[in-house]
């Protein structure tokens, strides 16, 4: 057993080595990490502290980003709304990934009319835009960042739903299924210990990418005015409060861009890679 265990894990460190991509998504989302749970180790400024003398002043030594039109450094700002981005994509996926394999789970194993009501469900609101959707809700919640939260809990199980309950359709007429009915097992066993391991991977691996939708939906909401709060530090944010400067101060809106979008990669290549090793692994 133990000679087993270790060939799997030179096999997965193997793929890993092996794979540009995965290893450019790792570095990444890890740096990323590092950057929201100790963003003092990356800057002595406050965030939120005004410099009048200080406004909109080119990158430099001193304020590598340079400074906003209240004088505040905006590579504190930046580094300091890493948190509040990675907060928004964790959280806003864990819900949706409990309660949309929960779902998925119970109306794929019953089926029948329970399934046909959900499924019906699922068609009329994934006819519309993700985003539209997220941006109705909060339109009637008001804004706030918790209010992002529930916008994207409300919408964001559905896919989640799909992915378990196309997956349970599959396995629960395979032969270990019927032979642990046959065995006597009942429901909860069958579905939570059988088929929930087995039928939760797509899902799982879809998370990761969904965690970049979250980021960029809350961004979104941000941009828009319907996200977090000022002064609070969010890249959405920094890039609406940059629009107004982009001609005279265009790091602003620049430095929280780049910012977003490699988050969005790395995580998008790390979901890839997850993708691929797990397909490779069922050869």
């Amino acid at each position: 057993m133990n000679n087993t265990f270790k060939k799997r894990k030179k096999t997965n460190l193997k793929y890993i080595f092996k794979n540009p991509p995965v290893i450019i998504g790792l570095l990444i989302v890890t740096i990323v990490f590092l950057l929201a749970f100790f963003p003092t180790l990356f800057t002595k400024y406050n965030p939120n502290a005004l410099s009048p003398s200080e406004v909109l002043k080119h990158p430099s030594k001193l304020h590598l980003f340079g400074t906003d039109n209240f004088g505040r450094d905006v590579f504190a700002r930046v580094i300091w709304g890493t948190r509040v981005d990675l907060q928004l994509g964790i959280f806003s996926m864990i819900i949706p990934l409990i309660a949309g394999s929960f779902i998925g789970l119970i109306t794929g194993y019953y089926g029948k009319w329970i399934d046909m009501l959900f499924m019906r469900i699922l068609d009329i609101t994934m006819a519309f835009p993700f985003t539209v959707l997220v941006i109705t809700i909060m339109s009637i919640l008001g804004q706030g960042i918790k209010n992002v939260y529930f916008a994207i809990w409300i919408i964001g199980w559905m896919v989640f739903a799909r992915l378990v309950r196309a997956e349970v359709i599959i396995i629960k007429n395979s032969e270990y299924i019927q032979a642990a009915r046959i065995a006597g097992f009942n429901d909860r066993k069958i579905i939570f210990r059988h088929i929930l391991p087995n039928a939760i991977s797509p899902a799982v691996v879809y998370a990761t990418s969904y965690i970049v939708i979250c980021m960029l939906t809350g961004a979104s909401m941000s941009f828009l005015g319907l996200g977090v709060e000022p002064p609070t530090p969010e890249w959405g944010a920094l890039m609406s409060e940059g629009r107004s400067y982009i001609q005279i101060a265009p790091w602003m809106t620049i430095y929280p861009g780049i910012f977003l979008a490699a988050t969005g990669i790395g995580f998008s290549l790390l979901g890839d890679g997850i993708t691929d090793f797990l397909r490779t692994k069922g050869r």
